[in-house]
C-alpha cells in the first residue's frame, strides 16, 4: 500500500466526524464499562473513536486493542499516545500489531505532551520539537525480532506551527486541538493536500447555551494555562489580542470550542471542516464518563448530513 493510498484509506474509514471516548480523570472505569461506552459510541452512527493517554494509570494500547474487539466496524485513534510512555520502536510495534489485527480501523496519534509528564517517566521534556523528531526518527530503527509487517496511518499533535511543519515534513500528518478554524485552514495550506488533518474540538452540549458557555469558557481557560506560552504564541498569531485570550473573550471562545445544543456543535464541527479538516474529533467535556456519553449521543443525530 503506498502513503497515498493508505491516507485515503484513513480518510474513508474515519469519516468527517468522530468522538472521543468519554473519561473521567479521577478513576479508571472498569472495562466492561468501557467496552460499553464504544459500543454505543458505533450505534449512536460514528465511524471513528479516539482515547488519550496520560502517561499514568493506562496504556492506551492495550485499551484500542480492547475496544477494537469490542466493536464491529468502527476505527480508533489514539489522540494521542504519550511519547513519554514507552520507547519508539515498542510503539511502533505496537501500533503495527494493531494494524495487522484490524486492517483500516486504526490511526496513531503521537505527542509530547507536558513537562510533568516527561517528569512521572523520569525523563527531561527538553525541546519538543527536537524531542519528537528524534523519537519518529527512531521508531523504524532496526530491532530483533522485527515488528509486524503492516503500515498504519502516523500523525502527530501540532498545536503550533514548527511542530505542524514537521508533522507535514516526517508525518501523516497532524492532530491539533483547540484551535480555531484559521488555524485549520492554515493547517491545511502548511500540509497541502496530501496528508491528513484531525481537529479535536471540545464540546460542551447543554440546551441551555449559557450554561454550556460558562463550563467551555472555564475549560478552555485551563487548556491555556497548561501551556500559556505557546498557547498565546499561537492565538497571537492568527489574529487575537493578548487581553481576548487572558480573558478568554467571547470571540476566542467561540473560535476554541463547540458549545450549546446539538446543532450548535455541528455547525462548528462543519466549519473545521470547510476549512481544510479531513476529519472532526469531538472530545465531550463532562462530569462522568456516563455524561459524556450522553452528550455524544445526543449531538450523533444532528451530525447525519456529515456523515
Amino acid at each position: 500500500m503506498t502513503t497515498a493510498s493508505m491516507i485515503d484509506s484513513a480518510r474513508r474509514s474515519l469519516g468527517p466526524v468522530g468522538a472521543f471516548v468519554p473519561i473521567s480523570f479521577t478513576t479508571t472505569a472498569p472495562i466492561d464499562q468501557q467496552r460499553e461506552t464504544a459500543r454505543r459510541i458505533e450505534r449512536a452512527g460514528y465511524r471513528a473513536a479516539w482515547t488519550n493517554e496520560p502517561v499514568g494509570g493506562k496504556d492506551v494500547f492495550v485499551q484500542v486493542a480492547v475496544l477494537l474487539a469490542a466493536t464491529e466496524r468502527m476505527t480508533f485513534g489514539t489522540g494521542i499516545a504519550n511519547i513519554w510512555a514507552r520507547l519508539p520502536q515498542i510503539a511502533n510495534a505496537a501500533a503495527a500489531l494493531l494494524a495487522q489485527a484490524y486492517p483500516d480501523r486504526f490511526v496513531l496519534g503521537l505527542g509530547v505532551g507536558y513537562p510533568q509528564q516527561a517528569e512521572v517517566a523520569g525523563r527531561e521534556f527538553g525541546r519538543p520539537l527536537a524531542t519528537m523528531r528524534d523519537y519518529l526518527a527512531r521508531m523504524h530503527a532496526p530491532v530483533q525480532p522485527p515488528p509486524p509487517d503492516a503500515r498504519y496511518p502516523c500523525v502527530i499533535s501540532a498545536n503550533g506551527p514548527r511542530m505542524l511543519e514537521l508533522a507535514g515534513e516526517i508525518a501523516d500528518g497532524a492532530i491539533p486541538a483547540t484551535r480555531p478554524p484559521a488555524f485549520t485552514a492554515r493547517a491545511r495550506q502548511e500540509l497541502g493536500p496530501d496528508k491528513l488533518l484531525v481537529m479535536c474540538l471540545p464540546v460542551f452540549e447543554d440546551a441551555d447555551r449559557g450554561r454550556a458557555k460558562a463550563a467551555a469558557r472555564d475549560n478552555v481557560s485551563r487548556a491555556i494555562a497548561r501551556s500559556p506560552v505557546s498557547a498565546a504564541a499561537a492565538l497571537v498569531e492568527l489574529g487575537f489580542a493578548e487581553d481576548e485570550i487572558a480573558n478568554v473573550s467571547d470571540r476566542l471562545l467561540d473560535a476554541l470550542a463547540g458549545y450549546g445544543d446539538a446543532d450548535a456543535i455541528a455547525a462548528k464541527a462543519y466549519e473545521h471542516l470547510s476549512a481544510g479538516a479531513d476529519h472532526v474529533a469531538l472530545m465531550p467535556v463532562a462530569a462522568d464518563v456516563e455524561s459524556g456519553l450522553e452528550q455524544l449521543e445526543r449531538i450523533a443525530p444532528a451530525l447525519a448530513d456529515l456523515s
